[in-house]
């Protein structure tokens, strides 16, 4: 994208680009690129239109506010609440159990690296649904 800007924005590269094109090609050219800025000139004067009625809008509705004694600071706080607190992440129960050697308990919830006691147990063949809190 940026060497097509690029051959377009420099008199040099055009020429060059164009030097190979028929004159009918080049006119052809310039007829297209033509309605391309007729086009974008006038999105532009639409969206410029749009923010005017937009801004006379804003406008009309903050003198409605002066004229009624009410004040803009207490508009906002009555269209904008407290933001929600938000919900801490709840724990995830463990999935799987396991006694080690020494008779010490170990839970995993089944999510992130297998803790090594499990591993270890896998690697001696035991399965997961061995392990399964019932």
């Amino acid at each position: 994208m940026s060497d097509i800007i690029n051959v377009l924005t420099r008199k040099t590269s055009l020429r060059k680009a164009c030097r190979d094109l028929q004159l009918a090609d080049m006119e052809k050219l310039a007829e297209t690129l033509a309605e391309l800025i007729a086009e974008r000139q006038q999105e532009e004067a639409d969206r410029l239109e749009a923010q005017k009625q937009k801004l006379a809008k804003l406008e009309a509705i903050k003198k409605q506010i002066a004229e009624s004694g009410i004040d803009i600071s207490d508009l906002v706080e009555s269209l904008d609440p407290a933001p929600a607190a938000k919900k801490p992440k709840g724990s995830v129960k463990p999935k799987y159990e396991i006694k080690d050697d020494k008779g010490e308990i170990h839970r995993w919830t089944g999510r992130g690296r297998t803790p090594k006691v499990f591993q270890a147990y896998f690697d001696k063949g035991g399965s997961k649904e061995s392990c399964l809190i019932k």
